[in-house]
């Protein structure tokens, strides 16, 4: 175990889809926690936002935003290690992760609040982990007008649940000669697909049937990571192939994914270029955008994080080497995701007490 001298405390909910991201890591690092019932006064008096969770540390510092939190979990408890070594193992990490945070959330709101029978028992599950039916019934409503925001309609209902087989398929395929999203130990990749496959997936009532009657496979998965036991502390290798099965989830996740999140990024960006000369802090939406799923019409709000996370992936795919990204590109070649990896972002964003910022450059 990863002694401290006091137990980190987590502001979370079981069916939040961020506090299921972070979860695996504080296990898989066998941390002293305490895990709590997110008090929202708390958390909006350490951040000044209202989102979940928080890590406050046996310090007394406050850890907020799940990609950080791990980024900083990583560097005070590197062992055992989560992220990967090898150029390729670590693109398709950070690929996993833009997806889950990115679009992820899309066929997660859409099976939780899309039908009758899934928005009455989130509802009543909302009601039993607030302990009140009245703030229970009102965060209900934004919620699912959060769903339309996301372009997750019933016009839109039937390519994200095609899409959602598709994911479900490959996982259950992968999962069949592995354990984990890249091989043998757990990685944040995994944590990462956690948010939306725990969080939402298995959490709500509608998509919990499907997982169980399609995709055992994928909840054999979901219970090591929430249960991950004893992790290598070995140094992760410094080069491992992408196998064609990952490969085959990455395809699904790049040819639907890839492409609305350029859209959005290149909407934020038009903003972005005629902002207020002295806007230091963007607004977290900006309009809405209009791509395509599997030739559908879809509208989103335009998000200024997303390209926060955007920018996450580039700097990793920056750092490689010009070998390290040609080998990259060569086992991502039809995935999707090549457009992508190639986009130059404009504008930069960065973080100032919790909130976005725009950087100089």
């Amino acid at each position: 175990m990863n002694t401290t001298a006091a137990p980190y405390r987590f502001h979370a909910f079981e069916i939040s889809y961020f506090s299921a991201k972070v979860r695996p890591a504080l296990r898989a690092k066998a941390l002293w926690y305490q895990e709590l019932r997110a008090d929202m006064s708390e958390v909006i008096g350490r951040t000044g936002m209202a989102f979940i969770p928080i890590l406050i540390t046996p310090e007394g510092e406050t850890w907020q935003d799940s990609s950080e939190i791990f980024d900083q979990l990583e560097a005070r408890h590197p062992l055992p290690p989560l992220s990967p070594a090898s150029p390729v193992q670590t693109i398709a990490a950070a690929l996993v992760e833009l997806y889950s945070d990115e679009f992820g959330t899309i066929p997660a709101m859409h099976y939780r609040w899309g039908s009758e029978f899934g928005a009455k028992t989130a509802q009543a599950r909302f009601a039993a982990m607030i302990g009140n039916k009245d703030i229970a019934a009102a965060a209900a409503k934004q919620m699912a007008r959060a769903r339309l925001s996301l372009g997750a309609t019933d016009l839109t209902g039937p390519v994200i649940e095609a899409h959602s087989r598709d994911l479900l398929d490959t996982l259950s395929a992968l999962f069949e000669t592995q354990p984990y999203l890249l091989g043998e130990r757990m990685s944040y990749a995994d944590c990462a697909l956690m948010a939306p496959v725990y969080g939402h997936f298995f959490n709500d009532m509608v998509s919990r049937k499907i997982l169980l009657e399609t995709a055992v496979l994928v909840v054999t998965w979901i219970e090591r990571c929430n249960y991950p036991g004893a992790q290598s502390e070995e140094a992760w290798p410094a080069q491992a192939p992408l196998g064609e099965r990952l490969r085959a989830v990455l395809t699904v996740m790049g040819k639907d994914a890839a492409p609305l999140l350029l859209t959005g990024a290149r909407a934020w960006e038009t903003w972005a270029d005629t902002r207020p000369a002295d806007m230091v802090e963007p607004p977290r939406a900006v309009g809405t955008y209009t791509g395509s799923l599997r030739g559908t019409p879809l509208t989103h709000f335009t998000g200024s994080y997303s390209l926060w996370m955007l920018q996450r992936t580039l700097d990793a795919y920056a750092k490689l080497s010009a070998s390290e990204r040609d080998e990259v590109d060569t086992a991502l070649e039809g995935t999707g995701w090549e457009e992508l990896l190639a986009y130059k972002p404009r504008h930069r964003l960065g973080k100032k007490n919790f909130k976005l910022v725009f950087e100089t450059r």
